[in-house]
């Protein structure tokens, strides 16, 4: 009889844990927030439960959600330590879980300093305003928040601050540092050519300021990014744009002043969250879930099962992934400077757009039956015109619609692989353009000279040292190098031209290394239409002449696993980071990005002399 044993020991062990817990609940104060981790009150009020016969209070849930650290775009796999790592498609997935969820009422959204640019953070504005048109509320939290924060945080229908926070919004600024001084210190040479009088990637090497086509078009661009992120607010805020110039000249704010010019709606701490959603309805009980939709993996990796799981997860299977015959769309996302090769991506690296690895992925989608259209996401400053050529190259080869849709920067190369799609939405403040080419090297013979180095040469062939990174280029070479280069742009501007389907003298008035920002680059022409990701894809879908609603969509491409991202090749690029990261606890941000421009600089110009790259980044604080 042991089975009848077991299962009367067992029942008899539930009995005893029930009435165990059934008497601490009784001693415990009525809350419905339970496991969700939920229920905040006001400190030191407790609610009384409901006497028999009466009538319990009606429950209002929110949702509350994090914006903090890197989110990237695109996909991202679950790790092996239980969360799946955010990215800004994982915030869209839990926006739209909470409109779809009837028990959510609102959505509280904590801004800690989210790593976005323009484009992201006008695709997070787009997403919570979807979410408002649904009839749920999005109430914003800030701290201490920059002038990205706080454009977030502006398409809420509410914004608050505690006492001791700090709106950092004072406006946009632009530093470019200049290195010829200190080449000229080293004795090396920079030898620069470029086609375009507007490109001006190669500046810093070459001058110590601005030459004033550089200032010009640098002048321009934060123009233009001002007056649309003051436009921005004020639509927003319910003011006028003279009044959000005004605050900008006053800040930084605290948040008592922030509330008397109008940018936020109350001086409260998070803990208060009850009192400001239940003003009026005070017979409701209150619950906010925590990590709202935030996705777990299960990390039991016991016994065989467990081990078959772990190894799954390292080689980037992703557990619950079931077989779909749905049509889709291919959302393909570019993002990182353009080389040879393959691409890099990763927590530990900076992302990089591989020539090789892309065409494949375009290959991929291209011979997929289910898929019906392609959308390719942009984000990147260019690079290797050998490498872009063959991206595009192979989306010329594509017999399915192709649609683009530019995040923060989709400039040079990155307008390039972007210029034969069939339609192009632009983010407001995505930089584009910079149709120009740049080459050149660093002729280290000075320096080592001054090293007590010294160099035997012998050559063959007129121009056989117009790669060598010891002498300057000869006449010959530099003649060869501008005809070289020359071609590229011929080549740059026909195409460009050709997909646009614009006369080539227009396209040759708007080239010549000029960027635009989206509103200007719709205007001349270079792209169809201001829109976001979203609108990307109802686009593609219209194109293939499929119903948007019925479709998936298939991110690409497959992000890098754990086991590829510890066990991977170790090239240039992963020994530049560990560079990088060895110090980057010691040297200050700004330094840090300089070395990064120089070592990315050096890994496309060995790869490819000609660039067609964005003469500057911009982050916006």
């Amino acid at each position: 009889m042991p089975q009848i044993r077991l299962s009367f020991l067992s029942l008899l062990a539930l009995l005893i844990l029930g009435s165990v817990a059934a008497a601490q609940n009784s001693r415990r104060p009525a809350r419905t927030a339970t496991t969700e981790k939920a229920a905040l009150s006001v400190a030191g009020e407790t609610k009384p439960e409901a006497t028999p016969g009466e009538q319990k209070p009606l429950s209002t849930k929110w949702a509350e959600i994090k914006l903090s650290g890197s989110l990237p775009e695109g996909p991202s796999l679950p790790g092996l330590f239980g969360e799946i790592s955010e990215s800004l498609n994982r915030i869209f997935e839990r926006l739209d879980a909470a409109v779809n969820d009837r028990e959510i009422q609102g959505i509280i959204l904590k801004i800690e300093n989210p790593s976005l640019g323009l484009g992201g953070v006008h695709e997070l504005r787009s997403k919570i305003q979807d979410v408002r048109k649904s009839g749920k509320q999005v109430y914003g939290f800030l701290e201490t928040a920059t002038t990205s924060d706080y454009l977030i945080a502006a398409a809420c229908d509410k914004i608050f601050m505690p006492e001791p926070g700090l709106l950092l919004m004072t406006g946009l600024r632009a530093e470019v540092s200049f290195y010829k001084n200190l080449l000229d210190m080293l004795e090396i040479q920079a030898d620069i050519l470029r086609v375009g009088k507007f490109k001006s990637a190669a500046e810093p090497y070459t001058r110590t300021e601005m030459s004033p086509e550089f200032r010009q078009e640098i002048e321009e661009m934060l123009d233009d990014q001002f007056n649309l992120i003051v436009s921005a607010i004020a639509t927003a805020r319910g003011i006028t744009e003279q009044q959000v110039s005004e605050a900008v000249d006053n800040g930084p704010l605290t948040p008592q002043h922030a509330l008397r010019l109008k940018l936020i709606d109350g001086v409260r701490y998070a803990d208060e969250i009850e009192d400001i959603v239940l003003q009026d309805q005070q017979d409701s009980e209150f619950v906010l879930v925590e990590k709202y939709g935030r996705k777990k993996v299960d990390t039991n990796f016991d016994g065989f099962s467990g081990l078959i799981k772990m190894m799954n997860l390292m080689m980037g299977v992703e557990p619950g992934q079931k077989k779909s015959e749905k049509p889709q769309i291919a959302v393909i996302y570019a993002s990182g400077p353009i080389m040879p090769g393959r691409g890099t991506s990763g927590p530990f690296g900076d992302e990089m757009i591989g020539s090789e690895s892309m065409v494949d992925t375009i290959r991929e989608a291209a011979k997929n039956d289910r898929v019906k259209a392609i959308v390719l996401r942009i984000n990147s400053p260019g690079g290797s015109a050998t490498a872009s050529d063959l991206i595009w190259r192979a989306l010329e080869q594509v017999d399915k619609p192709i649609v683009v849709s530019m995040g923060d920067v989709a400039a040079s190369g990155g307008y390039y692989i972007a210029m034969g799609a069939d339609y192009i939405f632009v983010e407001p403040g995505t930089i584009t353009g910079s149709i120009g080419v740049v080459g050149g090297k660093l002729a280290l013979e000075g320096l080592f000279k001054k090293l007590g180095i010294t160099t035997s040469i012998i050559s063959r062939g007129k121009n056989a040292g117009a790669l060598s990174m010891t002498t300057p280029f000869s006449d010959s070479e530099r003649e060869s190098m501008q005809k070289m280069m020359n071609e590229i742009y011929e080549t740059f501007t026909t195409k460009a031209a050709a997909g646009r389907n614009m006369p080539l003298e227009k396209l040759l008035d708007l080239a010549g290394g000029r960027i635009y920002l989206g509103p200007r680059a719709v205007e001349n022409g270079l792209v169809d239409e201001i829109g976001t990701l979203d609108q990307a894809v109802k686009k593609a879908a219209e194109l293939a002449e499929i119903d948007e609603a019925k479709v998936e969509r298939l991110l690409l491409p497959k992000p890098t696993s754990p086991f590829e991202q510890l066990f991977g090749p170790i090239d240039t690029t992963t020994r530049h980071q560990t560079l990088i990261e060895s110090f980057q606890n010691v040297l200050p941000e700004e330094i840090l990005q300089t070395v990064r421009q120089a070592l990315l600089v050096e890994k496309l110009t060995a790869a490819d002399p000609r660039l067609l790259i964005l003469p500057f980044q911009l982050k916006m604080k």
